[in-house]
Parts: C-alpha cells; sequence; structure tokens
C-alpha cells in the first residue's frame, strides 16, 4: 500500500477499476464529446471526495482507476 488516507475513525486505501460502456458499444467517445466526457468524469469525483488516478478513453468505452472513500458505495 503506497499511501493510506483516513477518515475519524478508519485507515482505508479502496481503488477500484471501473469500465464505462456506451448502449451497444457504439464508438461515440470522439473529438469534443471525448473532452466533455473527461471532464465530466473529473468533477464528478472531486464531488464525491474520491480522486481519479488513471484513464483511457478509447472510441467504444472508458477505463477508469479511481480511489473512492468507503463512506460511498461503488453505486
Amino acid at each position: 500500500m503506497d499511501e493510506l488516507q483516513d477518515l475519524s475513525h478508519t485507515m482505508w486505501d479502496c481503488r477500484y477499476r471501473l469500465v464505462w460502456i456506451p448502449k451497444h458499444r457504439k464508438k461515440t467517445l470522439f473529438g469534443d464529446l471525448r473532452k466533455l466526457v473527461r471532464g465530466i468524469i473529473r468533477e464528478l469525483a472531486v464531488q464525491k471526495e474520491s480522486s481519479f488516478l488513471e484513464g483511457h478513453l478509447l472510441p467504444d468505452h472508458v477505463h477508469m482507476l479511481v480511489s473512492i472513500p468507503p463512506k460511498y458505495s461503488l453505486a
């Protein structure tokens, strides 16, 4: 474990590898939409006190490595 983070009574290091796939795996993540999706994902991570560690935007899906505090559910 590289770095443990803490809440009031816990130490944690929760990392999740997430894959987001558009319906029917359509190749729609190009150009301006690609930049928009990247910004939205980073903004959502900040709102939920999470950190976006790594990510890859491909034309038909998105891979993400996100660190999420245990007080939030993955869903």
